[in-house]
């Protein structure tokens, strides 16, 4: 119940913080909007260098010369561009406030992003294998991988990541290269001494993260189809579901 609960507090916790992100990415698109709107002729001019050529009207005094239209109509798309750069910076930091929660309480203000498109960010880049809670990078040093991230992406011990930290110090994380794997049924079970959870099958005795417990509201005595390592020994298993009993 205990977890249950905690859990509960971690998705309200989880929920403001995107509400939040969200209304305050809303209220800077709407600013930069009316502002663009509101942008006399000078005022976008400006923003690419002083105007050197007066405006020169035609015959009838009420058009502006071509040359002038197309110092306006690039002047736009140079403000359009650094309006989307403005936005992507605000998604970023969107997706860090999201990214940085985590089931594990003392993840919380990490600033660990999780993105799909790593590819496109720049930044240090790590290479590693994740050992069922951390990734251990190829320069021997250990790094945090959200538990909500690696229990949705169902990662196993021995599979391949890539860690890019970004100039903004984020963490994002991606799969490249999944170890093969076996699935298993087995038992739920909690361990008395530090209340961890672990799935007992075919014998041996797996470890598996807290989060993915709590994602599948499961209960002691729980059957738990798991997966693992397909051809060597793990301490983990990624939890694919949970079998409520009646």
């Amino acid at each position: 119940m205990a977890g249950y609960l905690h859990g509960k507090k971690l998705d309200v916790k989880i929920t403001l913080r995107y509400t939040v992100s969200v209304r305050f990415l809303k209220g800077e698109i709407k600013n930069r909007k009316a502002k663009m709107k509101s942008m006399e002729t000078d005022d976008i001019e400006d923003i690419i260098s002083p105007v050197t050529e007066p405006i020169v009207a035609n015959d009838e005094g009420d058009e502006l010369s071509t040359s002038t239209h197309q110092r306006i109509t690039e002047a736009k798309a140079a403000l359009v561009g650094q309006l989307l750069e403005e936005a992507v910076t605000l998604l970023e930091r969107v997706r860090h406030l999201i990214g940085s929660s985590s089931d594990n309480a003392n993840d919380f203000g990490r600033a660990m992003v999780v993105d799909d498109d790593a590819d496109e960010l720049q930044g240090r880049v790590v290479e590693g294998v994740f050992d069922g809670q951390k990734m251990v990078g190829a320069d021997g040093k250990h790094y945090s991988v959200p538990a909500n991230y690696a229990s949705k992406s169902k990662l196993v011990e021995g599979d391949l990541l890539k860690l890019i930290i970004t100039n903004r110090g984020a963490f994002v994380y991606k799969q490249i290269g999944p170890i093969a794997r076996r699935r298993l049924l087995g038992t739920l079970h909690k361990n008395i001494s530090d209340s961890d959870w672990c799935v007992k099958a075919e014998g041996w005795t797996y470890r598996i993260l807290t989060a993915s417990v709590t994602y599948f509201h499961g209960k002691e005595g729980d059957e738990v189809t798991v997966l693992v390592p397909e051809s060597s020994e793990s301490k983990w298993a990624a939890v694919e579901n949970i079998i409520k009993k009646v």
